[in-house]
């Protein structure tokens, strides 16, 4: 209702800023005429008088033109009162009903054609949506971002709310917002305590939101995460890359090692610890003992030395890329999906995550435990349900 009462006051206010110039243009119209015509005669006296000043006329001359404008001026004045007389009250009424007819029409139609096009092309019927009612509904068939915002709302009223901070940090990250979500992962910590999943996350958000560097407050998160589980691969490899980009090479050999060393085989994290390793000059030996695909040969290895930042990502991707194509071609074991939901993971392609996770459970329905196996792994990389 408030918004339908802005609107009339609002129309209203746009015919009277048409309609007002409009009736004083009819009021002033003959004073401005008769402005214009004294103008023209105080012209032309001030012209006598400069002509009688230079010499070029004589003082009977200038008196004698002077006598003349006079007379036009009587006589000008004159015409105007018979013009006005003539006219009458019944012609002044005539034009002030004709004006005030067209401000009413104007007035009435305006507003009333507004409401017409309303009902004709609009949703009348349609019941007020406020975005405090929106948010109040099952979340069935609501829009990331309204659920988000749904989310925020309860937070903002219940700031204490630990649970709700850490459910909401995750999706922030997939929504591509990596300050807040390092900021609701600080506040879930502080509220739930530390653990080594909310640390570690914390600590790529703010990797994230510093272009793939890691600062001092990642790094501390990250260590707090070893701190707590002291075999956990996803903060110690943050740790590993951080002393690589700090060009600290004889502690980042040691590092990316420890992590090779508690490797299985063929996880997407220990090819790229051993890319790392080769951009050290290091040859591991699984590079020089060339291992099968997925992972990469001995000459890739030799060749990421040489590579950009971009190309070696790009190298890693191509690996994950074949392992996806084999097993969707010819199919493969639990042990195959899971490695590359995990490689996926280090990846953060989490869209495509969530499809591998849709496709292993397909392809292994005949094998319950492995089905329960790639479930309990979606959990960990948290997207089970």
């Amino acid at each position: 209702m408030t918004l339908w009462i802005a609107f009339s006051i609002l129309t209203v206010l746009a015919a009277l800023a048409v309609l007002v110039p409009l009736a004083r243009s009819g009021r002033d119209e003959a004073a401005v005429a008769a402005l214009h015509d004294a103008e023209v005669y105080k012209a032309q006296l001030a012209e006598v008088d400069r002509d009688l000043d230079r010499g070029l006329i004589s003082p009977e001359a200038a008196q004698a033109a002077r006598t003349e404008i006079a007379r036009r001026l009587i006589a000008a004045d004159r015409e105007a009162r018979q013009t006005g007389s003539q006219t009458g009250e019944a012609g002044k009424a005539a034009a002030v009903a004709r004006l005030r007819l067209v401000q009413g029409l104007a007035l009435a139609l305006v507003p009333l054609g507004a409401v017409a096009a309303y009902l004709a092309f609009g949703s009348p019927d349609m019941p007020d949506q406020p975005l405090a009612a929106r948010l109040e509904t099952p979340a069935d068939g609501r829009s990331l971002p309204e659920l988000v915002a749904r989310v925020e709302r309860h937070l903002a009223d219940n700031p204490a709310d630990g649970r709700g901070w850490d459910v909401l940090a995750p999706v922030y990250m997939r929504m591509g917002r990596a300050e807040d979500a390092a900021a609701a992962y600080a506040a879930a910590i502080r509220l739930l305590g530390p653990d080594p999943r909310r640390e570690t996350d914390r600590g790529e958000a703010l990797v994230v939101a510093n272009n793939g560097i890691v600062s001092a407050e990642a790094r501390a998160a990250f260590e707090r995460a070893v701190k707590l589980e002291a075999g956990a691969v996803k903060p110690r490899f943050f740790l590993a890359l951080a002393l690589t980009q700090e060009d600290r090479r004889d502690e980042a050999v040691a590092a990316w090692r420890a992590l090779l060393a508690d490797a299985r085989g063929g996880e997407a994290w220990a090819e790229a610890a051993r890319l790392e390793l080769a951009k050290l000059g290091v040859e591991t030996a699984e590079t020089a003992a060339a291992p099968a695909a997925p992972g990469p040969s001995r000459e890739q290895i030799e060749a990421a030395s040489e590579m950009a930042e971009s190309d070696r990502q790009e190298m890693i991707r191509s690996m994950v890329d074949g392992l996806d194509r084999r097993l969707a071609e010819d199919g493969g074991s639990m042990e195959d999906w899971m490695r590359l939901m995990r490689a996926l993971d280090v990846l953060g392609e989490r869209d495509r995550l969530r499809e591998v996770i849709a496709r292993a459970g397909e392809a292994l329905k005949d094998d319950p435990a492995a089905v329960a196996g790639v479930r309990q792994l979606a959990r960990e990389l948290g997207e089970g349900s």
